[in-house]
């Protein structure tokens, strides 16, 4: 379940109507946000070759949605592997999470290339970013409702009308963030993403690896990640250093890496611990939610390294 995404942090109508000399910054930043899960870096201006950009800025920083080991907060959704025996059961219910997922990443995939290839409407949200700001309310609210809310969370159809808000509100942060950068770039992570997600997930159905042994593990390197980002955000909002940008961002990546290994063998079932069928909603936000961590890292170091 986490957080991480970053919208425009400065004016851009104001910065291409009366640029900085010399590719200085502007006086001041806005505070960043965070989340729940974790801390949020600033949004710094994209550097050259990013569109529409002076130069001499750094290129921006992502918001970052840590993830929370599941287990460390609401329990009751988690059984021992006898408590979820029946075969047919279990693989009816993995096929509706994977269902769930397929929809809320080709919501995404959609949202992202559609800020990517049209550029007015990539322009208009830099134009506008209480438009991004909004929809993180809507993003953080619903997050928090899903996670902590179990009525809520497995209530039909609350469940699936809350989990579908959240879904565009993410989406729509994604696809914000994705529109500072170069298509090239955007298309390089998501088939990065592509071949890491189905990669752990092969792994995990083959494995004899048991990840939800190691929950205490998880709920350290949640805090790490969380700590990470609260010091890159302090940091990059006075300062920007490439060196501890790139740090970040690669931290994020193998930690949301780990944790869609962790929450995929919770789906399947046959391990120490195991998500209840009636969590089919959480099973789902908390995939999705590590997909689009690892695709929104990945974005970030190579759209620095394409500088």
């Amino acid at each position: 379940m986490s957080r991480s995404d970053f919208p425009p942090g400065y004016d851009d109508s104001r910065l291409l109507s009366n640029p900085q000399p010399g590719g200085g910054y502007p006086a001041s930043a806005p505070p960043y946000g965070f989340s729940a899960y974790g801390g949020q870096p600033p949004y710094p201006q994209p550097n050259d070759p990013y569109r529409g950009q002076p130069a001499g800025y750094p290129p921006p920083t992502l918001p970052v949605i840590p993830v929370i080991p599941p287990g460390l907060g609401d329990n009751e959704g988690f059984t021992t592997t006898g408590g979820f025996d029946d075969l047919s059961v279990r693989h009816t219910f993995i096929r509706k999470v994977y269902l769930i997922l397929a929809a809320q990443l080709l919501v995404t995939t959609t949202i992202v290339a559609i800020f990517t290839f049209v550029e007015p409407v990539g322009d208009f949200v830099k134009k506008n970013p209480a438009i991004y700001w909004v929809s993180y309310a809507v993003y953080f609210v619903t997050h928090l409702v899903l996670v902590c809310c179990q009525g809520p969370r497995r209530r039909f159809p609350w469940n699936l009308i809350l989990l579908a808000i959240f879904t565009l509100a993410l989406s729509f942060m994604t696809g914000n963030i994705a529109s500072y950068y170069s298509t090239k770039a955007v298309f390089l992570a998501l088939g990065i993403t592509v071949l890491v997600s189905v990669a752990v997930t092969v792994f995990c159905f083959q494995t004899k690896v048991d990840f939800t042994k190691c929950s205490g593990f998880f709920c350290v390197l949640g805090i790490v990640v969380f700590v990470t980002g609260i010091i890159t955000a302090i940091v990059l909002s006075f300062k920007y250093i490439p060196w501890l940008h790139m740090l970040y961002a690669a931290i994020g990546a193998i930690a949301f890496t780990l944790f869609l290994a962790y929450h995929t063998q919770l789906l399947i079932g046959n391990r120490k611990l195991s998500i209840g069928p009636e969590e089919y909603v959480f099973a789902a936000l908390s995939l999705y939610v590590d997909i689009v961590q690892i695709f929104i890292f990945l974005l970030q170091i190579i759209g620095y390294a394409e500088r």
